[in-house]
């Protein structure tokens, strides 16, 4: 009678019967205990090596590294937003110079980060390439030959057939190729080997977290990105002095800067006008003309959020939008001396905008005398009376709020300041009739005059609309993509792949009847090992089929999937 039995390894000896059979399924490093080197450099460096490329301290150093990472997303970072930091100095006098001294304000660049950084790209490399180099070996050898006691392997079956051993081991050989086995004969048993995929994918995995590791600092030292805001007809041409803010690598250059240029010909938003997500954008996209390098020919392209223009390694996005009324400034003799659209910054969601007018030069007052204006403006897009709150982000009922000043902008002092806002500690109010500071909520067409003949301002019956724009320059992301992608590809290979071997062995028994031994080994601890075996088996079987036992001859046994007898 035949039998198919799954049973564990039994011990040391077992080990020892295995022999070649049982070594090395897969290209892991063998964890032995580390004996201390001798004294002397070379020893110490040669211990030091071998810790670095252990499995151990590679994990390690990947968990390190995702700690050192949490820092930067919860600390604020000069290179992404300095002002932030500022800000954090003057609020945490006493944390601030801890954090300067650790390096948290640039996590990214300090050293401890870029030390983790670079250990584990060494311990990854360290890894590989033995790896990589036992792997080749292993796929240019054949499978092992079987060993002496296939009874001893954890899944195992026999059977007797009249068949001659010959032509059962033709018959392994034939049905272990078409399930895509390698296979070869060794003495008087069929070795065959498979899941090779498995050591693919955890080699393709630790090779695409290299090619991350590269992605990720070539990205962040050759990096670029800015920001620029761009009224409806204007245009931006991608040279430094263009943006409104740039940050970049420590290694990124202006000659890196993607040659391209765009203007804005139209910003077209629709909202929700009614039920619950009234004053909800549902198209939000700017139409540009745009050509790539100094000759570039012009076309013509919609961009939209998350539809970003890309031209070579730079991409353009949507970020923001806001309105740019158009307003006027004479001075006491009619002379127009501003008039320009005014890009104001929102302020909440329905778009109620602020910022301000500076005329800096060519106006004088009613006496003839130099001097600078400045007028703050409080734009809503959707007045609605009583508060000073838009009520709808689109141009319904548009109202603009002014209020004037005259003196000295300090635009002068060499100190920088915003075009946002309007620096008074020079700045003289203008007075209405009652002594309190001018002002006055204009519709479009209305004018603002200003006391004493000292000129006016008017809010234009046109009103633009502008959008923001982020320029972003990341040469490493496509390659990061891929190697995210390999990554996942091949962990998935090495968690699901099983890798086996099978031996199928066709002796002549005492009696001149052929014994058919089979086994089969994984050391991945697969259940599947025994159930392939037995469908294996039971394949060979139907072309050996076995023989009468002398005790019972009418007895005929096929061999059973994965059962403990059949």
């Amino acid at each position: 009678m035949s039998k198919t039995t799954t049973s564990a390894p039994e011990g040391q000896d077992n080990d020892q019967d295995l022999g070649a059979a049982g070594s090395q399924l897969s290209t892991a490093p063998r964890e032995e205990v580390a004996n201390l080197p001798a004294l002397g450099v070379v020893g110490w460096i040669r211990w030091f090596w071998r810790q670095l490329t252990s499995m151990r301290v590679a994990l390690l150093l990947l968990l390190l590294l995702s700690l050192a990472a949490i820092p930067g997303s919860l600390i604020p970072q000069t290179g992404i937003d300095a002002m932030k930091v500022e800000d954090f100095r003057e609020r945490h006098t006493t944390l601030a110079p801890v954090y300067d001294k650790l390096g948290l304000f640039n996590v990214y660049s300090s050293v401890w980060f870029s030390a983790i950084y670079i250990l584990l790209f060494v311990s990854l490399i360290g890894c590989i390439v033995p790896r990589t180099w036992q792997f080749v070996g292993q796929l240019r050898g054949r499978p092992p030959a079987a060993p002496k006691r296939l009874n001893r392997l954890p899944a195992h079956t026999t059977w007797r057939t009249g068949a001659k051993p010959e032509e059962v081991r033709e018959a392994a050989l034939e049905l272990l190729r078409k399930r895509r086995f390698r296979t070869h004969l060794a003495g008087d048993a069929v070795a065959a080997e498979k899941g090779y995929l498995r050591e693919v994918g955890n080699l393709a995995f630790h090779i695409a977290l290299i090619v991350m590791l590269i992605a990720f600092g070539w990205g962040q030292l050759f990096k670029s990105e800015g920001n620029k805001l761009v009224v409806e007809g204007d245009g931006f041409a991608n040279t430094l002095s263009q943006y409104d803010d740039f940050k970049s690598g420590s290694l990124f250059s202006n000659d890196d800067l993607e040659p391209f240029s765009f203007d804005l010909k139209n910003f077209t938003g629709t909202y929700e006008a009614s039920g619950p997500n009234r004053g909800t954008p549902r198209i939000y996209e700017a139409d540009l003309t745009y050509s790539a390098g100094a000759y570039g020919e012009e076309r013509s392209t919609t961009v939209k959020v998350n539809e970003p223009l890309e031209i070579g390694d730079a991409k353009v996005y949507l970020v923001s939008h806001g309105y740019a009324p158009v307003v006027t400034v004479r001075d006491g003799k009619g002379k127009i001396v501003y008039q320009d659209a005014v890009p104001l910054l929102p302020l909440d969601g329905n778009v109620t905008s602020s910022g301000v007018v500076k005329v800096m030069d060519g106006y004088k007052d009613a006496k003839g005398k130099s001097e600078q204006l400045g007028f703050n403006l409080f734009f809503l897009p959707t007045y609605g009376g009583g508060t000073m709150l838009s009520q709808f982000p689109a141009l319904v009922n548009p109202m603009l709020a002014v209020s004037a000043y005259h003196g000295d902008l300090g635009v002068d002092s060499g100190i920088p300041q915003s075009v946002y806002q309007l620096d008074k500690k020079h700045l003289k109010e203008f007075k209405d009739d009652k002594g309190e500071l001018l002002k006055k909520q204009l519709k479009p067409g209305d004018t603002l005059t200003l006391p004493n003949g000292a000129g006016s301002i008017t809010f234009e019956r046109e009103v633009r609309e502008w959008a923001g724009f982020q320029m972003v320059q990341e040469p490493g992301g496509g390659w990061a993509l891929g190697g995210a992608v390999i990554a996942i590809l091949g962990l998935s290979a090495s968690l699901f792949v099983q890798r086996r071997r099978v031996w199928v062995r066709a002796t002549e028994g005492p009696d001149g009847v052929t014994v058919v031994e089979m086994a089969g080994l994984g050391r991945s601890e697969s259940a599947k090992v025994p159930e392939e075996l037995g469908d294996l088996a039971e394949t060979l079987y139907d072309k050996a089929p076995g023989a009468p036992d002398a005790d019972d001859p009418s007895e005929s046994p096929v061999p059973a999937e994965g059962s403990d007898q059949q």
